[in-house]
């Protein structure tokens, strides 16, 4: 009896799974570099990453690293500056 599989199916599907796993895992993460620029642009000072926020940017947005700092009158903030692809960067700040 044939199965219903066969193997070029097998990898194929393999193939594909590797992939997908592959571009989720570089679609999301941060770009300190990039953060950085955009905060010293808009005149924060005493600038510390926290990593990947999860949360803190739109589903478009592929880079999500947060932030602590203080921005231009010397207030304590906490955000996220969020950067995609073919878009610039934008920060959002936490209440």
């Amino acid at each position: 009896m044939r199965s219903i599989y066969s193997w070029p199916m097998f990898y194929t599907g393999v193939f594909c799974f590797f992939v997908l796993v592959i571009v989720l895992l570089f679609s999301f993460g941060t770009d300190e570099q990039v953060a950085k620029k955009a905060l010293d642009r808009n005149g924060y000072t005493d600038i510390q990453m926290t990593g990947y926020d999860f949360f803190g940017c739109s589903k478009g947005d592929f880079f999500h690293t947060g932030f602590s700092g203080k921005d231009s009158k010397g207030n304590e903030v906490r955000g996220t500056v969020c950067s995609g692809l073919f878009r610039g960067s934008y920060i959002r700040i936490d209440d």
